[in-house]
């Protein structure tokens, strides 16, 4: 088979791959099973497609191949014969569209809730869902959350297996169990978002299909919970967010940073929507939450015509607020940059090499990015250089690592005395 054809198909299973896990494991009740079942349907992608061609439907073909699947497995297994009674229940082989059960309508987000059941620890919750419904691979989870690939991987394997023996059900909860979920729910769509935003691996610096899933599932569950202010604060966060998709690329591809962004590619309407949104969150919150501080920030930059109308201590105090609700070493890290930029950069750098000095983000590359910044701007280009070398060979992204490549390269330049 071709490499090509191989990676298209696999770009489209990637595509499909939450939404398949989503509606199989509506169908059988059983995590492990449907995400067993999403990977036999690859491969039998991978053997019929390069030679019949791509249907006009990728995804209903993988549906019903799963449905199959499931079908097989069940006749193979008598005991389960109540289930392949439910499963094959109006299936039709030329179904292009899934029936739904609950009010919500939407397999993805029905499952996001029963991944984030109270029986799991939050760690567990997240890295399953991610995993199935945001369709992130345990790496990709690992350096989302600075953690060990094996641990992750541990965790989504323990996670499902105490859904399927609790026997938790295929369904949205009602009442204070949805509540208790939400802030499980509200974690998992930010991360994918995040993942979108700035993809932690491969070829390419953003990954917008993600971003607009995670978009979608915000709106959606706005709908579903309109009182909560943090819902709508995490709703305006990534609209303001995702008003710079476009202007973060470059025509060559290349990443371009926040300060040499052209604001006039910003997207209007999801400013728009973004800032409606941080409105309904403040008038709904007593106390701002972490979503809402969030949001309040990137509107900041969204109010800025030019980088050089931010209001940079406006942004600390956020910061500071931000921080006293979850203290965290990368919170602390943007709070460094912010400081940086109201108050000079030597004050942002101290700041930097305490969050350094604490080993909590070693493995972290933007540590070494913002330091190297920093270094750059007090015109201390050798130690930049190097700065920027080892946030290279800790980027895992191909497009990070050749930014800081690159801006290693030109302070090294500049501390030689080479100015061009």
């Amino acid at each position: 088979m071709p490499a090509d054809a191989t990676t298209a198909i696999e770009m489209v299973f990637r595509l499909e791959f939450p939404r398949l896990v989503a509606g199989l494991a509506r169908q059988v009740g059983d995590l492990g099973l449907a995400e067993d079942l999403a990977q036999d349907a690859l491969v039998a992608a991978l053997a019929q497609w390069p030679r019949d061609g791509t249907p006009r439907n990728p995804g209903a073909w993988l549906m019903t191949v799963g449905k199959r699947k499931a079908l097989d497995r069940f006749r193979r297994d008598r005991t389960l014969a109540a289930k392949y009674a439910q499963l094959g229940v109006g299936l039709d082989e030329a179904q292009t569209t899934d029936v739904t059960y609950d009010a919500i309508g939407d397999d993805r987000l029905r499952l996001i809730f029963v991944a984030c059941h109270p029986l799991l620890s939050t760690p567990a919750r997240t890295a399953l869902t991610l995993r199935l419904v945001g369709g992130l691979s345990t790496a990709e989870i690992a350096r989302a959350y600075v953690e060990n690939e094996p641990t992750v991987a541990q965790r989504i394997v323990r996670a499902k297996r105490s859904i399927a023996t609790a026997g938790v059900p295929f369904a949205v909860p009602e009442g204070v169990e949805l509540v208790e979920r939400l802030g499980s729910v509200l974690e998992v769509i930010y991360v994918i978002f995040n993942e979108g935003y700035a993809a932690t691996s491969g070829r390419d610096w953003t990954r917008p299909d993600l971003c607009h899933e995670a978009l979608r599932l915000g709106r959606l569950l706005s709908h579903l919970m309109p009182d909560f202010a943090e819902v709508h604060g995490l709703l305006a966060l990534m609209e303001l967010q995702a008003s710079r998709l476009a202007a973060r690329i470059g025509p060559a591809g290349e990443p371009i940073l926040l300060a040499d962004q052209d604001r006039r590619r910003w997207d209007r309407l999801h400013i728009h929507r973004g800032l409606l949104a941080l409105a309904k969150a403040e008038d709904l919150a007593l106390d701002p939450g972490p979503y809402t501080i969030q949001a309040a920030l990137a509107a900041c930059h969204a109010r800025a015509a030019r980088v050089e109308d931010t209001n940079w201590s406006r942004i600390v105090e956020l910061y500071d607020r931000l921080a006293a609700l979850t203290p965290s070493p990368i919170v602390e890290l943007n709070r460094a940059v912010a400081v940086g930029m109201a108050a000079g950069p030597a004050d942002g750098l101290a700041l930097v090499d305490e969050i350094a000095a604490t080993g909590l983000l070693n493995r972290y590359h933007l540590l070494d990015s913002v330091r190297g910044d920093l270094l750059a701007r007090l015109g201390r280009h050798g130690e930049a250089a190097i700065a920027f070398g080892q946030a290279a060979a800790l980027a895992h992204n191909e497009i990070e690592h050749d930014l800081c490549q690159r801006r290693a390269a030109t302070s090294a330049r500049l501390a030689a005395g080479d100015q061009r």
